[in-house]
């Protein structure tokens, strides 16, 4: 689930010209299994609304409890797998680190761990009910991505006493980000050298895809979560300092995403609406 404010893989946000981020807004909820779906309206500033501790996106919304985050969903699936997606997920920090990274050397893209070890509690209907552990962090940049970044990919990786992320980026003007990261419990958070880079199966679309693994490990995708010409999201079995680690992994191609082609594409699955609600 991503909060957008400035829905960057918009198309409808590309052919505004980007210039009024809030009035392409949207709360982005991906499902899978047999009754997966995938919800991406772009709303524009109407149904935008958001205070000091609530976000509000259409029908849908995100509240800081003071606890908790409790994030109400009422939302329809895009083709083809059309129909209603609502219920609630509650996602409950277990730390809270003060730390924050910058993914380009002058600081225009931003990434803000805000709680990397969570319990969160799903409930959205069809069959997506659990409970586990939950990751919950901030994006923000003051340019498309696509014009500062070629790939790159991310991953999140759970371990016993500690939680592991790993940012790795080959930029637009060829130099390259490689950042690893560990957080625990106390709210503990320190930049850490990651194991090998190491290249993993492309996806379904092909999209290249690699991560970080102790050397002479492969990591293995456990389940496609996600799949699109340009993206990858899906759990990822990996090996870190010689404890095995099921995470979230994404690999996300921008000369891929920048591609005209593209744009009509996404413009089926993710429908603008202008009202209110």
């Amino acid at each position: 689930m991503i909060g957008f404010i400035g829905s960057v893989f918009s198309p409808w946000y590309h052919w505004s010209g980007r210039g009024d981020p809030e009035n392409n807004c949207c709360i982005n909820v991906v499902t899978s299994g047999l009754n997966g779906r995938f919800t991406m309206t772009d709303r524009g500033r109407a149904a935008l609304s958001r205070s000091r501790n609530s976000f509000r996106v259409g029908p849908s919304r995100i509240d800081w409890t003071g606890r908790s985050l409790r994030i109400t969903v009422n939302e329809w699936g895009a083709l083809p797998m059309v129909g209603p997606v609502r219920g609630e997920i509650v996602l409950t920090p277990l730390s809270l680190p003060d730390a924050v990274y910058d993914l380009t050397p002058d600081g225009a893209h931003r990434w803000r761990p805000i709680a990397p070890m969570s319990h969160v509690a799903v409930d959205l209907g069809g069959g997506h009910r659990w409970e586990g552990h939950g990751y919950f962090d901030s994006n923000t940049g003051v340019r498309p991505l696509e014009q500062d970044f070629r790939f790159w990919t991310w991953g999140r990786f759970p371990q016993a006493n500690r939680t592991v992320c790993f940012y790795d980026a080959v930029r637009r003007d060829g130099s390259h980000l490689q950042l690893g990261a560990e957080f625990d419990r106390a709210g503990g958070a320190r930049v850490i050298k990651p194991p090998p880079l190491t290249r993993m199966a492309r996806s379904r679309w092909l999209v290249r895809r690699e991560s970080r693994a102790d050397a002479g490990v492969v990591p293995k995708e456990r389940l496609s979560l996600l799949d699109a010409p340009f993206y990858s999201r899906a759990l990822v079995e990996t090996r870190i300092d010689g404890e095995p680690s099921l995470g979230m992994h994404e690999a996300l191609d921008l000369d891929r995403f920048r591609l005209p082609v593209l744009k009509p594409m996404l413009a089926v699955r993710v429908p603008r609406w202008t009202g209110a609600v």
